[in-house]
């Protein structure tokens, strides 16, 4: 792969894309997030560039705010990655999110890009069961059917958790 990869952040407005980001990035920069203070974040209109550099090469991410949906597709000839998170506790948006990621995984500029659907904001009192996701997202089948490659992880950006296995799967692709 080459050494300015770039990995698309995608998904529905106030899923935590965001400070997701921002956490990935003190997380690679400092081998820790300071979960004690809150980064300042605004919804992401238009898009954002986050480079990071793992394992001694260099990620771009771009970050498109939910509310550019209708245009996505636009930004998805040039990644070789997609991170699509879900607001898990957001329970109305889920279904939404559901019927975004397929418009997502059926797109044929992404047939080859390597796929992550981030369960965000885990540490809620309202989030779905990760039984419950599964099933609704139908992702068994989804994972069978999908050309590209699939991976689930479940996050808290606010507190950190899954943090770390969000950088591993992204280390593991770039340097796929």
């Amino acid at each position: 792969m080459s050494s300015n990869e770039v990995c698309l952040l995608i998904g529905a407005t106030g899923v935590g894309k965001t400070l997701l980001l921002k956490r990935l990035l003190r997380l690679s920069l400092h081998g820790a997030v300071d979960v004690s203070s809150l980064p300042h974040t605004l919804p992401t209109v238009g898009s954002n560039l986050t480079d990071l550099t793992l394992r001694r090469k260099k990620l771009t991410v771009r970050e498109v705010g939910g509310c550019m949906g209708p245009i996505w597709r636009s930004y998805f000839s040039d990644c070789a990655s997609v991170i699509f998170v879900v607001d898990s506790a957001n329970i109305a948006q889920v279904s939404s999110s559901c019927i975004q990621l397929l418009t997502v995984l059926s797109d044929d500029a992404l047939r080859d890009a390597s796929v992550l659907i981030i369960f965000n904001k885990r540490d809620m009192p309202c989030t779905m069961s990760l039984a419950e996701i599964r099933s609704l997202f139908r992702l068994d089948e989804l994972a069978a059917c999908a050309p590209q490659p699939i991976g689930t992880l479940e996050t808290s950006a606010l507190s950190g958790t899954g943090l770390r296995e969000v950088l591993t799967w992204l280390e593991s692709v770039v340097v796929k």
